[in-house]
């Protein structure tokens, strides 16, 4: 008890009573009353619903986007398939010396990479085409937005005019989305062709999707590849090669400033802008596309100045354009399937001498411009051809510097008239007859059964009495021709004509002998180059040998010359002399 007292438990201190805690106060939102809280509350609900829609809309939108691209690029082929992109090749045309005077189909000069062509020309297409071409993604928003300002403001519709390709998204047009022509969904290449170029809002996201995927798989410079091999810059020439071949006769890895401005002003309108249809319109805008690369920096001041000064110019055969009406006539004489349907690149050899062509075709036009009255529908036709029937000119009409026109020296039928005679004559001599023999031009008839009598007369209603077969050939008499027609017999002239060439039906009755048949132009050539190289008869030809591009061997060769004998060659020197009677003494 005591030590309890004594050591007591040391005095525990009372806690201090704890405090009650308070309650804090939330602060009185002022709440707004009446209208003006009632809308203030409806527009943050409507903005809620408008975000969580568009988030959960442009992530749906971005990932159907990126599926369609990935599906697109799992579709795409390798660079090499789709430098060549033409549907048919082309048929080049060399002359006698080898020289090209003409090209058909869709011309190809063999593919190009951006690496291979001229710097020039690389830089003039991107100047004019997409300057912000190595910097995009394959589209443009910018150039989409001002294309359709400029439309609108020039009162077109947005996507009328101004389109705001970007290269890429135009090499998706050229490849038509991928899409290769298809004869039982489209009637003609014209139509595939108008159908993968038509504009619309649709067909312009198809595109985009198509640019984007194509930036995924290849490179900048391979979708210029692409382009520079693609594009149409026309006169028939697709490709940077083939248009730099086409117009300046060169490689497009020598194109020089001025030259490699004008091949990339073709793009914008190649049909209107060939330089071979108007060289100084080319030039105009060869000289705009040179002043946008030096203010893009690709070339200097000084070199703009040069590039001003000395505009491109047509090489010496893209400048003459001769021998269309003979090129369109040498394509119809071979296989269809080597010229006017070939899928290949043809190479054509033929007899044309451009000398003689030149001439010709400026002759006649000299013709028409001096000796035939303004206004006049006249027309005419020229064929010069060798002895063995090769054909080294030809001129099928007064329009010359045309392609596909009707050739009035291979298709127009026309009455022989007077240039028949010869083949009478011809006849004649080889029965034995002789330059020499008498004839009386006298008044004559004869009784035709079922028509009655029929009196033939000379051009001068006059009669010289006895003359000899020279005489009558060079002064062209009507009398004479009928007698020895009549004499020798009409079948036998018939069939002397037919053997020469003239392979159109013959008239049965006695005006056979003043040419009362039709035939072709180029039949007659045929025919006189028959007499002229001893009496053997001739195919007219032009098409010497045709191979493909780049084989040594040729697929065909000529399929004419001289062919069987008709008449003695003493014969046909005798009418040969005969003949140039009619030139040097006689009506010519």
């Amino acid at each position: 008890m005591v030590a309890d007292k004594r050591y007591s438990k040391s005095a525990v201190k009372p806690k201090p009573p704890k405090k009650a805690p308070q309650k804090r106060r939330k602060p009185k939102r002022s709440v707004r009353g009446g209208i003006l809280g009632f809308f203030l509350g409806l527009f943050r609900w409507v903005f809620r619903l408008i975000w969580n829609v568009i988030w959960r809309s442009s992530a749906v939108v971005f990932l159907i986007l990126l599926l369609s691209v990935g599906y697109v690029f799992t579709t795409l082929p390798n660079l090499s398939e789709l430098l060549d992109g033409r549907a048919r090749g082309s048929v080049t045309l060399l002359d006698r010396e080898g020289d090209v005077f003409a090209w058909r189909g869709d011309q190809f000069g063999g593919a190009v990479r951006v690496n291979t062509v001229s710097p020039y020309l690389r830089d003039a297409v991107v100047a004019t085409e997409d300057k912000r071409f190595y910097r995009h993604l394959g589209i443009s928003p910018r150039g989409v937005a001002s294309a359709v300002r400029i439309n609108l403001s020039e009162g077109r519709g947005p996507l009328s005019g101004h389109g705001g390709s970007t290269i890429t998204q135009q090499v998706a047009k050229l490849l038509c989305l991928g899409k290769p022509f298809d004869s039982n969904e489209w009637k003609s290449e014209g139509d595939y062709v108008r159908d993968c170029r038509r504009s619309s809002l649709s067909r312009k996201a198809q595109e985009a999707i198509f640019a984007l995927a194509m930036e995924a798989k290849y490179s900048k410079d391979d979708i210029l590849s692409i382009y520079l091999n693609r594009a149409y810059m026309g006169g028939g020439a697709y490709g940077a090669e083939a248009a730099s071949q086409r117009y300046f006769g060169k490689s497009a890895s020598n194109l020089s400033i001025p030259e490699g401005a004008m091949l990339a002003g073709l793009l914008t309108a190649p049909s209107t802008l060939s330089p071979t249809k108007n060289l100084q319109r080319s030039q105009n805008r060869a000289a705009t596309v040179v002043r946008m690369m030096r203010e893009q920096g690709y070339v200097s001041a000084e070199e703009e100045a040069i590039a001003q000064a000395n505009p491109a110019v047509l090489s010496r055969a893209a400048k003459q354009q001769v021998g269309g009406y003979y090129a369109d006539w040498v394509m119809s004489s071979g296989p269809e399937f080597f010229t006017r349907n070939t899928t290949e690149d043809v190479i054509i050899r033929t007899t044309l001498d451009q000398r003689l062509q030149k001439a010709a075709e400026e002759g006649l036009q000299w013709v028409f411009d001096n000796k035939v009255s303004a206004g006049s529908k006249a027309q005419a036709a020229i064929v010069v051809m060798d002895a063995d029937g090769a054909v080294r000119a030809m001129v099928g009409g007064r329009a010359t510097k045309v392609t596909g026109a009707f050739n009035r020296a291979t298709q127009a039928m026309r009455q022989t008239g007077s240039a028949f005679k010869p083949f009478v004559y011809a006849t004649a001599l080889d029965l034995g007859y002789s330059p020499l023999d008498t004839i009386n031009d006298e008044p004559y008839c004869l009784n035709i059964a079922g028509s009655g009598e029929w009196c033939p007369n000379n051009y001068t209603k006059k009669f010289e009495g006895p003359v000899t077969m020279t005489r009558a050939l060079e002064a062209s008499l009507n009398i004479p021709a009928v007698k020895i027609s009549e004499s020798v017999g009409r079948d036998l002239v018939r069939r002397v004509a037919s053997d020469f060439g003239i392979k159109s039906d013959l008239a049965a009755g006695p005006a056979l002998a003043l040419g009362a048949s039709e035939s072709t132009l180029l039949e007659m050539t045929g025919a006189y180059a028959g007499i002229l190289n001893g009496g053997s008869a001739v195919t007219p030809f032009g098409l010497v040998e045709l191979s493909l591009l780049g084989d040594n061997e040729p697929l065909m060769g000529t399929g004419g010359g001289i062919e069987e004998r008709v008449i003695q060659e003493s014969s046909a020197r005798q009418l040969t002399w005969m003949m140039e009677k009619v030139v040097s003494q006689g009506t010519g």
